[in-house]
């Protein structure tokens, strides 16, 4: 599963820099994780680094994008082939 940021979010821009797919960017006001480059760290780290750093606990598993452990390392893989 893709993760996303939930309206709990403060933009204190803490997630952004340890994404290693670029998958965060911010929004207005809120921030917001590309489902299409989230891989929830799969293929680089042993757990999502955004939800490691995260303050407000705001980042949660996104409901509309199911995926397999191997579907986000084959995402992974094309995100940095």
């Amino acid at each position: 599963m893709a993760l996303m940021i939930n309206d709990d979010c403060t933009a204190c821009d803490a997630c952004k820099p340890v994404c290693p797919n670029e998958a965060i960017s911010a929004g207005d006001p809120l921030y917001r994780i590309d489902p299409m480059k989230c891989t929830e760290c799969v293929g680089a780290e042993d757990e999502p680094q955004c939800k490691l750093v995260c303050p407000a606990n705001c980042i949660v598993q996104n409901p509309d994008w199911e995926e397999s452990p191997e579907d986000l390392q084959d995402k992974y893989d094309q995100l940095h082939a």
